[in-house]
C-alpha cells in the first residue's frame, strides 16, 4: 500500500494537472469562437466566386477548361489537413486512419499513383515516419491562419492538376458538426463535378444573362483556379474550428477525470491516515497496558 506522502504527492501533482487542462479549455473554447467567427466571415466570398462559377458552367457547357473535364485516372493528389500539436481527442487520428486507409484500398500503397500534400506537423511526421511520400507540406500554421498561409500549398496542388500530373485532386479534413462532433469529410476537389458546379440552379440561371468581358473561357482561366484555391482554405478554416472544439472536449474530459482521481486519492489518503492513527492509539493503548 502507498504511503501516506506518496498518496498526497499524487494529489498535488494531480491537482496541477488539472489547473493546466482547464486553463488550456479555457484557451481552446475563445480559439473556437474566433474560428467560427472566421469561417462566417470567410464564407460570403465562398458564396459570392461559387456564383460566379455557376453563372459562367451554366452557360457555356463546351469549355474546355482541364479542371471541368473529367480524365482517366493515373495519378491522384490528396491535401491532407491535420494540427500542428496533439492534445484534441482522436482528431489527428482519425485523418490518419482515412489516408493510410485510402492509399491502402485505391493505390496497392504504390508510391507513384499519389501524391501527399499535408498540412499540419502531426500528419507530416506520421506520414514520413511511415515511410509515404511527401510531395509538400506546411507546418506551423497560426491557429487564426490566413490565406497567405497555405497560399503556396493550395496553388501547388492546383497546378499539380492544371499540368495534368495529377488526374484527380481530393481533400481530407475533419468537417465541424458542433463542439461535440467533427466528422472525417473527403472532398473530391478537382475536376470540379457537374453537381457540384450547378449546386444552386437559380442563382446561376439570374446571372446567367450577364455579359461577360473578354469571354467566358478566358475568366474561366482565372478563376477556376482561385475557386479550387478557396476550397483549401474554406476547408482549413472548418479544420481548424474543428481542432479547437476537439481539444476543448479532450481537456475538459481531463479535467473531470483529474477531479475524479483527486476525490478517489483524498478518500483513500484519509482511509490510510485514519488506518495509521488508529494503529498509534491501538499501540498506546497497548503499552500502558502492559505497565499497569
Amino acid at each position: 500500500m502507498a504511503s501516506l506522502r506518496e498518496i498526497k504527492g499524487r494529489i498535488g501533482s494531480t491537482k496541477k494537472m488539472s489547473q493546466i487542462t482547464s486553463a488550456m479549455h479555457m484557451v481552446s473554447n475563445s480559439k473556437l469562437r474566433r474560428a467560427e467567427e472566421n469561417t462566417k466571415k470567410f464564407q460570403p466570398y465562398m458564396d459570392k466566386i461559387q456564383e460566379a462559377v455557376q453563372a459562367i458552367a451554366s452557360g457555356d457547357n463546351t469549355s474546355s477548361h482541364p479542371m471541368l473535364r473529367e480524365r482517366p485516372v493515373k495519378r491522384t493528389g490528396y491535401v491532407i489537413i491535420t494540427s500542428d500539436s496533439g492534445l484534441a481527442g482522436p482528431y489527428n487520428a482519425n485523418i490518419m486512419k482515412e489516408i493510410t486507409r485510402l492509399i491502402s484500398e485505391r493505390h496497392n500503397d504504390n508510391p507513384e499513383s499519389y501524391d501527399l500534400f499535408v498540412i499540419g506537423r502531426m500528419g507530416y511526421e506520421f506520414l514520413e515516419n511511415q515511410g509515404y511520400s511527401i510531395t509538400n507540406h506546411r507546418i506551423g500554421l497560426e491557429d487564426q491562419p490566413d490565406f497567405s498561409s497555405v497560399k503556396e500549398i493550395a496553388q501547388q496542388s492546383v497546378a499539380q492538376f492544371a499540368n495534368e500530373d495529377v488526374d484527380e485532386l481530393y481533400i481530407i479534413y475533419n468537417k465541424f458538426i458542433n463542439v461535440l462532433e467533427q466528422k472525417v469529410n473527403t472532398r473530391q476537389l478537382l475536376p470540379l463535378s457537374e453537381s457540384a458546379v450547378m449546386a444552386n440552379e437559380t442563382q446561376a440561371s439570374n446571372l446567367s444573362t450577364y455579359e461577360f468581358e473578354p469571354d467566358k473561357e478566358s475568366i474561366l482561366e482565372t478563376i477556376l483556379p482561385q475557386y479550387a484555391e478557396s476550397l483549401v482554405y474554406g476547408a482549413l478554416l472548418d479544420a481548424k474550428a474543428s481542432e479547437h472544439a476537439a481539444r476543448m472536449t479532450a481537456m475538459k474530459a481531463a479535467t473531470d477525470n483529474a477531479k475524479e482521481l483527486v476525490d478517489d486519492l483524498s478518500l483513500q489518503y484519509n482511509r490510510a491516515r485514519q488506518a495509521a492513527i488508529t494503529q498509534e492509539i491501538t499501540e498506546i493503548v497497548g503499552g500502558a497496558s502492559a505497565l499497569e
